[in-house]
C-alpha cells in the first residue's frame, strides 16, 4: 500500500505542477507508453477515444504493484494484504467521490461497465417505482445502453419507452422534451454526449425540467467524464454513470453514483457475498448503499486502478484538459471539413471530441483499411447507436475521437491518410 500511495503522490505532484501552466501536450504523451510504437511501420495516431482510452504508466504501474504488492481480497481478511487491498480499493471509491463532488461515499457504487450501471438502475430502482402505464423518456441520440434497459423494463412492466427527437445538427429538440413530460412520466435517461455524433447535451436544463415534475434523472456519462469536470451536485442528476476504461483506467470497472436517499430505497439486484449483514435460512438482512449493490468478490485492482486514473486527471486538471481538447476540436473540424466529399455526422453548436463522418461513394470500412496501414487508429460502424445513424441515413460512419494526448500532428496524419483513401478507393 505505501509504495502505491508514494507512487500516486509522486504522479500528482508532477502533474499538478504542470497544470498550474501552459497544457504541455508532449509531457502528457511521454505518460502513455502504447503511444510510442509503430503501426504497419508508421507512428501509431490513437484516434479511437471514444470506444476506449490508452492507459498512463501511472495507472499501469498502479496495477502491476497492487498484484505484486498487496494482492488480497477486501472486507474479509484479517491479515496485512486484506488490510492494505481494502485501503487501497476503499481509498480509490473516495477519490472518485471527490472527482464527481458527491456528497458522499456511500453513493459511489462498484461495477463492471457504465452499462452495468445503468442496468442496476433499471433493474432496482426502476423495477420497483415504474409500472404498467407509466413513461420513461430517452433521447434519439442514445448508446444502446440506455435504451436497451430500458425496452427490457419496458416490456416487463407494461410501461412506454418515449424518445426525444433531434434536430439534422444532431441537436435535442427541447421543446418536444417539454410535451413528453406529464404526470406518467417516472423517469428520464439522458446522455451527457453522444458518442455516435459529439453532441454536449444542455443536462443540467433537462434535469431541472423533469425535476419540475418529480421525474428523477439518470445521465450516461461515459462519454463526458473523462472530457469535462464533473459536479453531480451541481447539475442536481440523481443518477450519473462512467466507465473506467474510457477514463484512461482499467477496463472491467464502472461506477455508478446515485443520491444517498434513493439508493437507500433501492432493493439488491445480485446475491451474495459482501452485500450482505446477517443471513439465516429463513431471512437476509441486506447491507446499506454502497455494499448492498456489490455483491461477491469484486474488481479489486480495477477499482484501485481507476483511483490511480483519476489522481492523473485531477493533478493535469480537468479544465485544461477540456480547453486544449477544445481548442484541438476547432483545428480538426477545419482540416476534416476542407476534404472533398466529406460529409459531418452531427454538426451541434455544443459539440466535443467527436468527429462521425463519411467520405462521399467510399465505403467506410475501405477507409478504414486505408487508415489503418497509415497508423491511425478509428473506429468504424454504427457504434452502438444504431437508431441514431438510421436517423441520419447512413449505414456506418468513420468516427476519429480525441482523448488528452492527440495533437494537431494526429489531426494532420488523419487528413493525409484520408486524402490518401480518396486516391486509392475512391
Amino acid at each position: 500500500m505505501t509504495a502505491i500511495t508514494n507512487e500516486l503522490e509522486t504522479s500528482i505532484l508532477a502533474h499538478g505542477s504542470a497544470s498550474a501552466i501552459a497544457y504541455d501536450v508532449d509531457m502528457v504523451r511521454a505518460d502513455f507508453p502504447i503511444l510510442t510504437q509503430l503501426v504497419h511501420g508508421k507512428p501509431l495516431v490513437y484516434l479511437d477515444n471514444a470506444n476506449t482510452t490508452q492507459k498512463p504508466h501511472s495507472v499501469i504501474d498502479t496495477l502491476t504493484r497492487y498484484y505484486s504488492e498487496s494482492n488480497a481480497n477486501v472486507h474479509r481478511a484479517s491479515h496485512t494484504l486484506g488490510e492494505r487491498a481494502t485501503v487501497a480499493y476503499e481509498g480509490a471509491r473516495g477519490k472518485i467521490q471527490h472527482f464527481l463532488n458527491a456528497a458522499h461515499e456511500e453513493e459511489i457504487i462498484y461495477t463492471r461497465s457504465a452499462t452495468e450501471s445503468i442496468n442496476l438502475v433499471a433493474q432496482t430502482y426502476g423495477r420497483k417505482n415504474i409500472g404498467e402505464g407509466d413513461e420513461i423518456i430517452i433521447s434519439a441520440m442514445e448508446h444502446h445502453a440506455n435504451i436497451v434497459p430500458w425496452q427490457m423494463l419496458c416490456t416487463e412492466k407494461g410501461a412506454k419507452l418515449r424518445v426525444i427527437p433531434i434536430n439534422d445538427a444532431g441537436e435535442l429538440l427541447l421543446e418536444e422534451y417539454a410535451k413528453m413530460l406529464n404526470p406518467r412520466t417516472k423517469f428520464v435517461g439522458i446522455t451527457q454526449m453522444s458518442n455516435a455524433l459529439g453532441t454536449v447535451n444542455p443536462v443540467a436544463e433537462i434535469i431541472e425540467m423533469a425535476h419540475a415534475q418529480g421525474v428523477p434523472v439518470l445521465v450516461d456519462g461515459a462519454q463526458s467524464a473523462y472530457h469535462r469536470q464533473i459536479d453531480v451536485r451541481a447539475l442536481d442528476c440523481d443518477f450519473f454513470v462512467f466507465s473506467g476504461h474510457k477514463l484512461y483506467g482499467p477496463t472491467g470497472i464502472g461506477i455508478l453514483y446515485g443520491k444517498r436517499a434513493l439508493l437507500d430505497e433501492m432493493p439488491p439486484w445480485q446475491g451474495g457475498g459482501d452485500m450482505i449483514r446477517t443471513v439465516t435460512f429463513e431471512k437476509t438482512v441486506y447491507a446499506d448503499p454502497p455494499y448492498r449493490f456489490e455483491a461477491g468478490t469484486p474488481h479489486i485492482a480495477g477499482g484501485i486502478g481507476l483511483g490511480a486514473a483519476v489522481d492523473y486527471l485531477s493533478g493535469l486538471g480537468m479544465e485544461n484538459i477540456a480547453a486544449y481538447e477544445h481548442e484541438l476540436m476547432a483545428y480538426g473540424t477545419d482540416a476534416l471539413m476542407a476534404i472533398p466529399g466529406l460529409r459531418m455526422i452531427g454538426t451541434a453548436r455544443e459539440k466535443a471530441s467527436v468527429y462521425s463522418f463519411v467520405l462521399e461513394n467510399i465505403h467506410p470500412n475501405d477507409v478504414g483499411e486505408v487508415l489503418d496501414r497509415e497508423g491511425v487508429a478509428v473506429r468504424i460502424g454504427q457504434h452502438c447507436a444504431h437508431p441514431v445513424l438510421a436517423r441520419f441515413g447512413v449505414p456506418a460512419t468513420i468516427r476519429a475521437s480525441l482523448g488528452c494526448y492527440n495533437t494537431r500532428e494526429d489531426i494532420d496524419v488523419l487528413v493525409r491518410a484520408l486524402h490518401k483513401a480518396i486516391k486509392l478507393v475512391g
